[in-house]
């Protein structure tokens, strides 16, 4: 901020009135934007003028001077706000909205003004500044030595949850399912960089995360005595980080905070654990550029409300391993797909929309009224959704239309009292319904029938008075009036009292006259008095029956999740996984769920089987072979299993997961100065440390970011701890032929190899998992297929013949690791398999000419040619 911001009181003096108060108000709200209203727009000045125009691509211009320098400033018109306002939230930038509250008319000096709202990106809960298909979640973290406690809020839903881990890594993994818009973290400890550099990162105070404060606000908002209800008494640190998160959504939204009812323990143990590598490469909810295209969700969901859309991301982030629970999923499932029940109900979902986050809006008194528009007709969907529930024989989907009530008074009252289609906003009235209150109607009346009214009682008058030149009149002087010449004036009703003395005429105002009048004059303002007063009434109504009605929004979404599911099975034949505790994986003809959808041609389906005898498998086979995928595939199919959802196969049995491991491609980090081989032994080391017998892991060519040997000895020894120390479940691919040994050493380790074959010079790929070693990585008809020049591919195969021509003349090889002594017998070297079966050098140079064409100089160098690519 500029020099002139940081001012003192006494400095502040050298400013104009109105940069006083600016500056006062923007000293509050440092790490704010302040939007400034002044007339029709909102200024920014400063340094905030600067960023603005920056970020929100304005002009950045200046107003006069202050101080005698001139003042930076950039304006945003006040009706086209909020785009620019949701592009600022995108950008994790928080806004301080100041509004004009003082009366021009009135006021001396500046127009008070006042800080009405405060967005934040973790705590706006405006449409038009949302996702609608994902959470926007305010987190709080804080730690006590090695715990930290998580808390994460919704404020567009009222979800509030609390979690506890014990580790560094747990919490960037919490923070990476989670995917929150803003974090708040105590300013008193030291954060790891890839949490104090996030975007929307904000450093709070430590008293913000006091403990007494915490517990003491938490049971004010929930109306408790204590936090046992919730199963939260005996945690520490998770509440101090709620306390902390509590107070600063208070903060910001400068309401009560009514819809937010409770607060949900979450158990790490009791879900399949993923940490960030392992998400981003498994492309969930995001792929690796960080859109929605060709991620699992974008299969999966096909859900008709925003509501359910986003419950179903909760639900792919965070699987479970409540067999129970699973299986309670899966029954639901199962009988909306026997019945295709999802056809009819799928329709009627689609009517009720995204009610869970209107009710929010209801809470924070921010509702709008096609707001209500929207929950009045949901409400009215509810009846032919229950009839349908109805002829459902499932006792798990009669639990759950138990949970969505009807609501008929609330749809009543929203039926009566809001019109059909509704403006926008309740700022120009016309939003309540004719009808609903008698007072509002002839305000409304007399507004909009004034000229009805005069003409009737200019009749009306003149018939009871006899006076034929009597008539009813207006003027912006003297108001309402009744006009009489000056000889019948004489005769007037004695009821009439004399407001006005004209040359020709007299004018008269009777009580009836002035008491519309009064009415008249003030009706269309008195009208849109009482209907705002007539919506927040509304609100307040709403607000009183919002427990019921959050319920019946849950109990929507959980249904439409499940409908969707049922469709998606049927549509992409999914099978019902068989879900036990023993441990093991046993699939059948498995697909992948998201390149099964963009494949054009038919997807080759494998099959994958896990159990004691058989815990790792070393996959061998060609680039472009298949090998990533068989391995994304399998996570993938564990992975929908254990979020309660049918499998891309033909059988499916599923043991519990504790957690899943990838270690698949990789990047540079540069910012944080690791290499791609850094990042790689990043990865392997959480691999090894974390992994249990319950886990599957991935292991994609670990080691190829350094030397042969080196690499080598690495994958060796690491597929060797993996499978003869910590027993995972893994599926570890490698063109590191040497590795096909491990089953000699280990009676777990099984090879597998995704075949190919040649055809015309060129490489064919099969796709199909078969048991035994790859006998050959075909490198080079990959690299040719990849379109290398022709000139280095022949130059690679004459190198390659070298390197078998030396390969050949070694003896025994001793590669020596932590684990093991690897001892290579007579057999070729690491080079040997990328050997493609492929024509000699000599044959493709001979391909190449034209004895026709060859002068004897020419064949006589081609003979000398030939000989060197033979040597």
């Amino acid at each position: 901020m500029a020099n002139s911001e940081d001012k003192t009181d006494v400095q502040l003096s050298k400013h104009t009135p109105m940069m006083q108060q600016y500056l006062r108000i923007k000293q509050q709200h440092r790490e704010h934007l302040v939007f400034y209203r002044m007339g029709d727009f909102y200024e920014l000045f400063y340094d905030d003028a600067r960023k603005a125009a920056k970020l929100l691509d304005i002009t950045l211009t200046a107003r006069g001077k202050s101080d005698g320098e001139p003042i930076p400033m950039a304006g945003i018109p006040y009706h086209a706000v909020e785009g620019y306002l949701a592009k600022l939230v995108r950008l994790r930038v928080s806004v301080a909205i100041c509004e004009q509250v003082g009366d021009p008319a009135t006021s001396k000096g500046p127009v008070e003004r006042k800080v009405m709202r405060i967005l934040t990106p973790g705590t706006v809960s405006d449409e038009a500044l949302l996702d609608d298909h994902q959470d926007n979640l305010l987190t709080a973290v804080n730690r006590r030595e090695t715990l930290y406690g998580i808390a994460s809020l919704d404020i567009s839903s009222g979800q509030f949850t609390v979690l506890e881990v014990k580790d560094e890594e747990a919490l960037l993994a919490e923070i990476e399912r989670l995917s929150p818009a803003e974090i708040l973290v105590n300013d008193e400890f030291q954060w790891p960089e890839s949490l104090s550099a996030r975007p929307g990162t904000i450093k709070r105070p430590p008293w913000d995360f006091d403990r007494e404060t915490a517990v003491e606000q938490l049971t004010r908002q929930f109306q408790t005595k204590n936090l046992q209800g919730f199963g939260c008494d005996k945690l520490t640190v998770a509440i101090e980080s709620a306390g902390c998160l509590l107070q600063y959504a208070r903060e910001t939204q400068r309401t009560a905070l009514p819809h937010i009812r409770g607060i949900q323990l979450e158990n790490r143990e009791d879900s399949v654990v993923l940490d960030a590598a392992s998400r981003k490469n498994l492309e969930l909810t995001s792929n690796l550029s960080g859109g929605r295209d060709h991620t699992l969700m974008s299969v999966l969901d096909h859900t008709a409300t925003a509501m359910g859309s986003r419950l179903l991301g909760r639900w792919i982030n965070r699987p479970l391993r409540d067999l129970n629970k699973l299986k309670h999923r899966q029954n639901s499932i199962d009988i909306l797909k026997q019945g295709f029940h999802f056809e009819a109900l799928q329709p009627v979902l689609k009517g009720i929309g995204d009610i869970e986050r209107i009710l929010a809006r209801v809470a924070l008194k921010s509702a709008r009224p096609r707001d209500l528009a929207r929950l009045r007709d949901a409400f009215l969907q509810l009846p032919e959704l229950q009839d349908i529930l109805r002829t459902i024989d499932s006792e798990a989907i009669h639990n759950l239309s138990m949970v969505i009530s009807e609501h008929p008074q609330l749809a009543g009252l929203l039926d009566s009292a809001i019109i059909e289609n509704p403006p926008v906003v309740i700022r120009d009235g016309g939003v309540i319904a004719s009808g609903y209150d008698a007072e509002l109607d002839e305000f409304r009346a007399l507004s909009e029938n004034a000229g009805d009214y005069l003409v009737q009682l200019e009749q009306r008058e003149r018939e009871r008075s006899g006076l034929a030149s009597l008539k009813v009149g207006y003027n912006r002087v003297h108001g309402y009036y009744i006009e009489l010449s000056r000889r019948e004036s004489e005769d007037a009703p004695v009821e009439y009292i004399r407001r006005q003395t004209l040359k020709n005429v007299e004018r008269f105002i009777t009580p009836e006259l002035k008491e519309f009048e009064d009415k008249a004059l003030s009706s269309k303002s008195r009208a849109l008095s009482r209907e705002k007063a007539l919506y927040d009434e509304l609100l307040d109504k709403l607000v009183e029956a919002l427990g019921p009605m959050q319920e019946t929004a849950m109990g929507l979404a959980e249904l439409d999740v499940l409908t969707n599911l049922a469709e998606r099975a049927e549509s992409l034949n999914f099978c019902r996984p068989e879900l036990t505790p023993a441990p093991g994986i046993a699939i059948e003809e498995g697909r992948h769920p998201v390149v099964e959808q963009v494949l054009d041609e038919p997807f080759v389906a494998n099959s994958v089987n896990f159990n004691h005898q058989r815990r790792m498998l070393v996959i061998t086979g060609p680039n472009m072979g298949g090998k990533s995928t068989y391995m994304r595939q399998t996570a993938l199919i564990v992975l929908m299993a254990h979020v309660g959802s049918f499998v891309p196969a033909s059988k499916a049995r599923i043991g519990v997961v504790d957690r899943i491991f990838t270690r698949i491609g990789s990047s540079d980090d540069l910012a944080g100065g690791r290499s791609t081989f850094m990042v790689e032994m990043t990865e392997t080391a959480n691999i090894l440390h974390n992994a249990t017998e319950s886990s599957l892991v991935l292991m994609d060519e670990v080691g190829r970011g350094t030397s042969t040997f080196d690499g080598l000895s690495l994958a060796w020894s690491c597929a060797h701890y993996l499978a003869d120390s910590v027993k995972a479940f893994t599926l570890f691919a490698t063109h590191y032929f040497e590795l096909t040994q491990l089953p000699d050493e280990c009676d777990t380790v099984v090879n597998v190899h995704l075949n190919a074959t040649e055809h015309d010079d060129r490489i064919v790929f099969l796709h199909a998992v078969q048991e035994g070693p790859a006998s050959q990585s075909y490198g080079l008809q990959v690299a040719q297929l990849a379109g290398v020049p022709r000139h280095v591919v022949n130059q690679a195969k004459t190198k390659l013949a070298q390197l078998e021509q030396t390969s050949s003349n070694h003896e025994l090889t001793s590669v020596k690791t932590q684990q093991t002594t690897m001892v290579v017998r007579e057999q070729p070297m690491q080079s040997e398999l990328f050997a493609a079966a492929a024509p000699h050098p000599a044959v493709d140079r001979l391909d190449e000419i034209d004895p026709d064409e060859m002068s004897p100089r020419q064949a006589l160098d081609l003979i000398y040619d030939l000989k060197n690519l033979t040597k």
